[in-house]
């Protein structure tokens, strides 16, 4: 694949998960978007589950794909190529993702987690630094503008990743989380939109010189 068709990877893995949240949402009558999380659509024994993991192949193939033409795109650019590499690493990440899903919260509730659960957790945490590393080091690989919108993008992240953690709990007790699912979808939403500035950014070199002037 050429490098433009490899950035273009990263504009539509971001559309596409997207359309396959609400596409697969809607398969299950039940579902609460605002108040459940993504990784329910994927549990042990939910409706959705074989939907999902199978749905998300092209996204986490889109991912690697994107994440590697960032890396080309790096030249003696080392920040951007460190990006590069912690977003190859990320989306292969995905390729894990359905050989560790967590059950559904009333089987947690009963004392039904195992060490897939566990395993769950881990994978969102590596996850969650991955792409909060490559945030800052693309961050330092270019001008003022980018860098200040890049830094905007970390501190939102954390703000609703730590809404997030704050109802996170109450999954495994099966208690109320009304807002976790809004959380979480804007927080991912956020990571989504930054990935296409950032393809577009590296689509467009010519126009936007000022953008590629690495920090010393």
């Amino acid at each position: 694949m050429s490098n433009k068709a490899l950035l273009i990877c990263g504009i539509l893995s971001s559309v596409l998960y997207v359309a396959l949240n609400i596409f697969v949402s809607m398969q299950w009558p039940a579902y609460n978007s605002a108040s459940q999380t993504v990784s329910e659509l994927s549990a042990v024994g939910a409706p959705t589950r074989s939907l999902w993991v199978w749905l998300c192949i092209p996204y986490t193939l889109l991912v690697i794909a994107f994440a590697w033409g960032v890396w080309k795109s790096a030249g003696q650019n080392h920040p951007l190529r460190i990006a590069g590499g912690l977003m190859i690493a990320y989306g292969a990440l995905g390729v894990l993702w359905p050989f560790a899903p967590m059950h559904l919260r009333e089987t947690l509730a009963a004392g039904g987690a195992t060490f897939s659960d566990t395993i769950h957790i881990a994978l969102g945490v590596v996850t969650e630094i991955l792409y909060l590393l490559a945030l800052l080091f693309a961050a330092r690989a270019f001008g003022k503008p980018f860098r200040v919108y890049s830094i905007i993008t970390f501190i939102v992240l954390l703000f609703f990743g730590a809404l997030t953690f704050m109802e996170a709990p109450g999954v495994a007790v099966n208690k109320p989380t009304p807002m976790i699912g809004v959380w979480e979808r804007i927080n991912i939403g956020i990571f989504l939109l930054w990935m296409i500035v950032l393809a577009i950014l590296l689509l467009r070199p010519k126009k936007m010189q000022v953008y590629f002037r690495p920090l010393p």
